[in-house]
C-alpha cells in the first residue's frame, strides 16, 4: 500500500516537472551610444519581465558610452528592477566602454564574452576643456556612484575606481581576475548553465537563487516610438535630416505648387528636430547655423564677391560641429559637417540668386507685360480704334489721330482698353 502512494507521488511529481514550462529570460540590448531613448528601452524591457514573471532580465551591452545622465537613469531603473538582472558584454569584440562599464556593474550579476573589453570611464567634458576644480568634481561624483554600485555586489570597487581616475580598460580575462565581473561565457546558454542554481545577493540585501536550465530568450518589444528614434538617434543623421528638410521647404516657398518638396521637406525637418531634441543642445551652435542660412540669403542679395557666401558655410560647420553637448562619440562630425555644409551651401545661393534675378527681370504676363510693347494700328484711331499686338487684337486710345497701319507703342492699360502713342519703331 504504501508503495503504491509513494509511486502515485512519483508520478505526479514527474508528470508536474513535465508539463512545467522553462524559465523565461527577457533580452534587451544596448548598442550605439548611450542617450534618453536607451533609457526608454531598457525601461520597457524592466516592465516586460516584470509583468511576465521572467525569471531574469539579461541585457547585452556593446556601447562606446554615452550622456551620464542617462547612463544614470538606467542604473536606477536597474537597481530598482523586481526581476534579476544580468549584465552581458557581447558579442566578441564589442565593448562596454565608458559609461557602458557603469551599466555592466549596475547588474546583479556581470559578465562577458571572449574577446570583450571594458573600462575606460573618465568623465570627458561636453565642450571645451576642464579645468582641475572640475575634473575633479566629476570623477569624484562617478566615482562615488560607482563604489557605491560596487561594494554592494561584493565587486572590487579599488579597482573599478581606476577605469575613472587613470581611464583603464580591462580584457574580460584581466575584468575576471581583478573581480570586476563574476563569469566570462561563450554564449548566453552557457551563461544560464553557469548561473543555474546560484545564489545572488540582490541591491536591497535580498537573497535569490537562479533555476535558469533550458531557459527561453524573449527579446523586448520595442515601440514604434523607440524604432524610428533609434534609428536616427544619431546626431549626424538628425543634422543631415534637418538640412534636407530646410532645404526642401525653400524650394516649397520659392516655387509654390510643387507640393512634394514642401511635404518631404517639413517631414524630414521634424525627423531631424525630434532626433536632436533627445540630446542636449548647445545654443551657440543653434545660433551659427541661423546666421549662416541668413549669411546664404544676404550673399544672394548683396555684391560681396563671395565673403558672405563663405561665412555661412564656415558658420554652419562651426555650427554642426557645437550643436550637440556631448561626448566626442555623440558629436557630429567633422567630416558629416563639411559633406552636408559645402553642398548645401551651393544649393541655397543659387536658388535665392535665381529668384533675386526672377524678381528683377522684366513682366512678360498680365497688364504690367503690355506696357512697352509694339503693335501695329488695325484700324485709325480717332482717337480710338484697333491694333494688333502681340498677336492678339485690342481696343486701343491714342492722345492724337493715328492712321491705319502705322506702328504704335503700348503706355498703360484702362481696363480692357490699352493706351498708345505712334512710334518710328516698327514692332
Amino acid at each position: 500500500m504504501c508503495l503504491r502512494i509513494l509511486s502515485i507521488f512519483a508520478l505526479l511529481g514527474a508528470v508536474s516537472a513535465f508539463g512545467q514550462a522553462p524559465p523565461r529570460v527577457v533580452g534587451v540590448s544596448i548598442e550605439g551610444d548611450i542617450h534618453p531613448i536607451t533609457v526608454e528601452i531598457v525601461g520597457h524591457a524592466i516592465e516586460q519581465a516584470q509583468s511576465e514573471n521572467a525569471a531574469l532580465l539579461l541585457v547585452r551591452i556593446n556601447t562606446p558610452g554615452g550622456l551620464l545622465d542617462a547612463t544614470r537613469q538606467i542604473i536606477q531603473k536597474l537597481d530598482a528592477s523586481s526581476v534579476p538582472v544580468v549584465t552581458y558584454v557581447t558579442p566578441s569584440g564589442a565593448r562596454g566602454a565608458s559609461a557602458g562599464f557603469f551599466v555592466l556593474e549596475a547588474g546583479d550579476v556581470a559578465a562577458m564574452a571572449p574577446g570583450t573589453n571594458t573600462g575606460a570611464s573618465s568623465p570627458v567634458m561636453m565642450v571645451g576643456q576642464m579645468d582641475q576644480v572640475m575634473r575633479n568634481k566629476v570623477e569624484n561624483d562617478a566615482a562615488a556612484m560607482l563604489r557605491s554600485m560596487m561594494s554592494r555586489r561584493g565587486r572590487n570597487s579599488e579597482v573599478g575606481e581606476q577605469t575613472i581616475r587613470s581611464a583603464k580598460s580591462f580584457t574580460e580575462k584581466e575584468a575576471l581576475d581583478q573581480k570586476l565581473i563574476e563569469f566570462i561565457a561563450n554564449s548566453e546558454q552557457q551563461l544560464f548553465q553557469d548561473l543555474d542554481g546560484r545564489e545572488i545577493t540582490r541591491w536591497d540585501g535580498r537573497k535569490l537563487t537562479l533555476h535558469l536550465g533550458g531557459a527561453s530568450v524573449t527579446e523586448t518589444k520595442r515601440t514604434l516610438r523607440e524604432q524610428v528614434m533609434g534609428a536616427i538617434a544619431d546626431p549626424n543623421i538628425g543634422f543631415i535630416l534637418m538640412v534636407l528638410g530646410v532645404l526642401g521647404i525653400y524650394v516649397e516657398f520659392t516655387s509654390p505648387g510643387l507640393i512634394f518638396p514642401g511635404i518631404a521637406g517639413a517631414i524630414l525637418a521634424l525627423l531631424g528636430l525630434s532626433s536632436l531634441s533627445i540630446l542636449p543642445i548647445n545654443w551657440a551652435g543653434v545660433g551659427l547655423l541661423a546666421l549662416s542660412i541668413a549669411f546664404f540669403i544676404l550673399e544672394a542679395k548683396f555684391a560681396s564677391h563671395g565673403m558672405l557666401g563663405v561665412g555661412g558655410t564656415i558658420a554652419m560647420v562651426l555650427g554642426a560641429l557645437l550643436l550637440v553637448n556631448g561626448p566626442p562619440d555623440m558629436r557630429i562630425h567633422l567630416s558629416t559637417a563639411l559633406a552636408v555644409a559645402l553642398p548645401f551651401a551651393a544649393i541655397t545661393m543659387f536658388l535665392v540668386s535665381m529668384v533675386i534675378k526672377a524678381r528683377h527681370n522684366k513682366v512678360l504676363t498680365g497688364a504690367e507685360g503690355m506696357i512697352g510693347q509694339l503693335g501695329i494700328a488695325q484700324t485709325a484711331l480717332e482717337p480710338e480704334g484697333q491694333i494688333l499686338v502681340r498677336g492678339e487684337y485690342w481696343d486701343a486710345v491714342a492722345p492724337s489721330n493715328i492712321p491705319a497701319g502705322a506702328p504704335v507703342r503700348v503706355n498703360g492699360v484702362a481696363g480692357l482698353k490699352l493706351q498708345v502713342e505712334k512710334t518710328a519703331a516698327a514692332p
